[in-house]
């Protein structure tokens, strides 16, 4: 009966951790996850929603040169009474109904390259929004991963402890009877009881370790985690050497893509605070029609004007000057940001890289203690038989050996986990790489439909 219970034990282990192949049919993937990940989680798609909100900056400043029609009524009731100059008493009183109506057109001519820098800085923006939305999808999809793994090791810790509670159940079991005969002592006894107790621990601490990172999972992918198929390293984002592996992050990852975008961003602003200094010039044509209706008479007016208006500021309290200087701070504070973004992603990738390798090396040393601990307990409960070792011999062995699987379980985790951080710190963990099975996300496809738009209330769709 005990040999059956470690059977049973090493089944468990091996078929819910290894990444060889799945024990499960019809079992979710990892990449079904990351599917379901990327169009369906709330702060991927509220990133998307800020974007095309931020597409219609584009179209909001090509306003600036762009004509204005307004038009103006008015109406109003104007009461008159006349004084006689020999009494000074007010006598004839008068009434009239003053109205009009007039359509203004204006049009900004030159405004010292404003609104070309106004248009150009709203362009540089979405396209470093877009990078920065592309940052947080490969956030989003590794956190997926994540999520994955620790429901899949948190599983497999749990089976673990589930199957060496029942080992020690029936360990506990043979020590009562082996006592009752006087083979064993009730020391024996004691201290299967506390291991039995310690595993019942152990095992409600996994139950919640594995509840909380279930919870994480639907936060994150949207779903209760059903049954779902171990996974491998991911071997579609692959790097030769470290240095590699830097050279595609600094040349590709979204946040340094958009940092390097923020400068011209801030380069066009400073272009706005000048042309602050500058002449505007601007026509504007009118039309417009009046009538002052009275008891006395009916005077009606058609007037059309245009005008030309040339407006050059010459002192405004220092506003333009503290916006010039303001935009040149800006600058500089965007370069050091583009120095920090590339700091931070070289120190991300050697992190990782450093993860990914020190992981295939516990699963090496994980196995070669599983392999160890698995010989030696069996060789020690053959000594235990024969009177050779103690109860509590066998109760350390078997404690290494699980000790041994849960620490294989948690390097194969990581193994899988680093790989796609690792990806990600570089910049490449996306849905081509992927190749998920998803219709993929085009920022562009709503820019192209608003940013020129000059009406229209309704918002577009996001795809």
């Amino acid at each position: 009966m005990m040999f059956a219970h470690a059977q049973r034990f090493l089944f468990v282990s091996v078929c819910v951790s290894a990444l060889v192949g799945p024990c499960l049919v019809n079992a979710e993937s990892i990449e079904g996850a990351l599917s379901r990940a990327y169009t369906s989680n709330p702060d991927l798609n509220a990133q998307r929603a800020a974007l095309r909100a931020l597409d219609e900056g584009v179209a909001k400043a090509s306003a600036a040169g762009r004509p204005k029609l307004n038009g103006i009524g008015d109406y109003g009731i104007a009461e008159l009474w006349d004084k006689n100059p020999s009494t000074s008493i007010y006598g004839r009183h008068s009434q009239s109904h003053p109205r009009g109506v007039s359509a203004v057109l204006t049009q900004t001519l030159f405004a010292s390259g404003k609104v070309e820098a106004t248009i150009a800085a709203a362009e540089r923006g979405v396209f470093a929004a877009r990078s920065t939305l592309a940052n947080v999808e490969q956030k989003t999809l590794v956190d997926a991963a994540t999520s994955y793994m620790d429901v899949m090791r948190d599983t497999s810790v749990l089976e673990l402890r589930r199957s060496n509670l029942g080992v020690l159940r029936e360990q506990l079991r043979q020590t009562q009877d082996r006592f009752s005969v006087g083979e064993v002592t009730r020391t024996d006894v004691a201290q299967v009881e506390a291991r039995l107790a310690a595993a019942q621990a152990d095992m409600a601490t996994a139950e919640g370790t594995l509840k909380t990172s279930m919870a994480k999972y639907r936060q994150i992918v949207g779903d209760e985690p059903k049954q779902m198929s171990p996974a491998r390293p991911l071997a579609r984002v692959t790097y030769k050497s470290l240095n590699e592996a830097l050279t595609v992050a600094i040349s590709s990852h979204p946040s340094i893509i958009a940092s390097s975008i923020n400068i011209e961003v801030a380069e066009y602003q400073l272009r706005q605070a000048y042309a602050g200094l500058g002449p505007t010039l601007s026509v504007s044509a009118s039309s417009g029609l009046r009538n002052d209706v009275s008891y006395v008479n009916n005077r009606s007016q058609n007037t059309n004007t245009i005008a030309g208006t040339l407006t050059m500021p010459l002192y405004d309290g220092g506003e333009s000057y503290a916006s010039i200087r303001q935009a040149k701070e800006v600058i500089g504070q965007r370069r050091l940001e583009l120095d920090s973004a590339r700091e931070k992603v070289r120190a991300d990738v050697v992190s990782a890289w450093s993860q990914l390798e020190a992981a295939k090396a516990r699963i090496q040393s994980a196995n070669a203690q599983v392999e160890a601990a698995t010989i030696a307990l069996n060789g020690i409960r053959e000594e235990a038989k024969v009177g050779q070792r103690t109860t509590l011999d066998v109760l350390l062995t078997d404690q290494d050996l699980l000790s041994a699987r849960v620490s294989l379980v948690t390097a194969q985790r990581d193994r899988v986990v680093s790989s796609y951080t690792l990806a990600q710190t570089a910049g490449q963990l996306n849905v081509e790489n992927l190749k998920l099975n998803v219709k993929q996300y085009n920022p562009a496809a709503h820019y192209e439909r608003v940013s020129g738009k000059w009406v229209g209330f309704s918002i577009m769709d996001g795809e």
